[in-house]
Parts: structure tokens; C-alpha cells; sequence
């Protein structure tokens, strides 16, 4: 084909035909520039296409990552809910109800003693942060939606610090102090152990082993209306992956 071209430019040459070869010469830089634009347009093709491969993934992980986390945060709400009916029943006690069945108490005690902390499953937007690649998300309302979780997941941990300070000084510290530890961590275990008001001491009179189970009630409550939210968003934010999920592949 260049061998065609260089033959014709040199024939117009060859016969002095300068308006002709001028002409064809514009011609064949039209179609050069053609060829470049068809190029790039293809190119751009291909990178748009690739793009949206990359898109779609994250959107799948990102949503998997919900999925997982709304689970997570179903079990914390479940488990928090019954350490503030825990709460109630052992104030009921610290306030005269008399105790009929002491390893129920026991337990209820060490399960709030025993609290966790929760932790997001929030990897695929880690990842997105921290790679620079939060760009490659083009659904405005997806991102900004994913950075609201993350803002409604550092108040949750700020509760938890909250509540962590308040357990040390009103749970912990008073019950290292007042009890001794081995009869009910063996009753927990499993073993023959008689509990009684005996063993308790003065741990039903200090006022801060009150306290610190009001706290469990007011924080706990709190920290579940937080994962209510962090529920309700991710839950809204399945949907909208799934919509745009569905663009893409169209």
C-alpha cells in the first residue's frame, strides 16, 4: 500500500502536476489524521473497557465486604443488646433482688467482663484509599456513601474508647480489689464451685461496680444505634452497587 502511494507521488512529479500532487498529498494527511483519530478511538476503547473491568471487581468486592460486615455487625447488635439486659439484672441485684441462681449471675457478670471490640471489614476500600485508585469508583453517590461508613466506624471505636476507659475504672479496677477471682473463673469453667454473698464481699456496696454496669447500659445502647446506622448505610449501599453493577455490564 505505501509502495501504491510513493508510485502516484512520484508519476505527478514526473509529469509537473503540482496542483494534482498538492492535492493528493492534503489527501493522504487527511487520511493519516483519520487513521490516528480511528487509533486512539480504539485505544480509548480498550482503556474504557478495562476501566470498567477493574470497576466492576472492586464493586463486586466492596460489596462482599458488606455483605460480611452487615453479618458482623447483626452479631454485635445481638450480643450488646443482651449485655444491657445483663446490665439491668445484675443492678436489680447490686440493689437488694435476692440472687436464686448464682451461676446465671456469674455468667452474666463475665460476659460483660469479657466484651469485644468490633472491627470493620472494610478491605477492598483500604485497599482503594491507600492505592489511589478510589477513582476508578465513578458513581459519586457510591463513594461518598463509602466514606460516610468509615466516618460512622471512627465514631463507633470512639465510643468503644469511651467505654473502655469507663470499664477499667468502674468494672475492673473495683473488681480486682473487692473479689476474689479464682472461685468464679472456676465456676465459669465448669467446676463444683458453691458461690455466695460471702464471696462477693463488698462488691455489691461499691458504688463504682454500680456505675460501671450503668455505663454498660447508656454506651452499649449507644454503640448499637451507631451499628444501626453503619447497618441501614451498608445495607442502602448493596442496592446502589448492584444497580451500577448491572449498568456497567449492559
Amino acid at each position: 500500500m505505501i509502495k501504491f502511494f510513493r508510485k502516484i507521488r512520484q508519476e505527478l512529479l514526473t509529469q509537473n502536476k503540482v496542483s494534482k500532487y498538492l492535492l493528493y498529498a492534503i489527501g493522504e494527511i487527511i487520511l493519516v489524521v483519520i487513521g490516528i483519530l480511528i487509533a486512539l478511538q480504539i485505544n480509548n476503547q480498550n482503556d474504557f473497557r478495562k476501566s470498567q473491568a477493574k470497576e466492576f471487581q472492586y464493586l463486586k468486592n466492596i460489596k462482599e465486604d458488606l455483605i460480611n460486615n452487615t453479618r458482623v455487625v447483626e452479631h454485635f447488635i445481638d450480643q450488646r443488646a443482651q449485655y444491657v439486659v445483663f446490665a439491668n439484672n445484675i443492678i436489680e441485684h447490686l440493689e437488694g433482688k435476692p440472687i436464686t441462681d448464682w451461676h446465671a449471675f456469674n455468667e452474666q457478670c463475665i460476659s460483660i467482663y469479657d466484651w469485644q471490640r468490633y472491627y470493620q471489614i472494610n478491605y477492598t476500600f483500604e485497599e482503594l484509599t491507600y492505592s489511589g485508585n478510589l477513582g476508578l469508583i465513578t458513581n459519586d453517590s457510591i463513594k461518598s456513601t463509602l466514606l460516610n461508613l468509615e466516618s460512622l466506624y471512627k465514631q463507633t471505636k470512639a465510643e468503644e474508647d469511651h467505654f473502655r476507659f469507663d470499664s477499667e475504672e468502674l468494672i475492673y479496677k473495683p473488681l480486682y480489689n473487692l473479689m476474689d477471682l479464682h472461685p468464679i473463673l472456676k465456676k465459669h469453667m465448669g467446676e463444683n464451685v458453691v458461690l455466695s454473698p460471702e464471696l462477693y464481699g463488698d462488691f455489691f456496696t461499691d458504688k463504682r461496680v454500680k456505675n460501671g454496669f450503668l455505663m454498660v447500659i447508656l454506651e452499649f445502647s449507644k454503640m448499637n444505634g451507631q451499628l444501626e446506622e453503619i447497618k441501614a448505610l451498608s445495607e442502602q449501599l448493596i442496592a446502589t452497587i448492584d444497580e451500577e453493577m448491572n449498568r456497567i455490564k449492559t
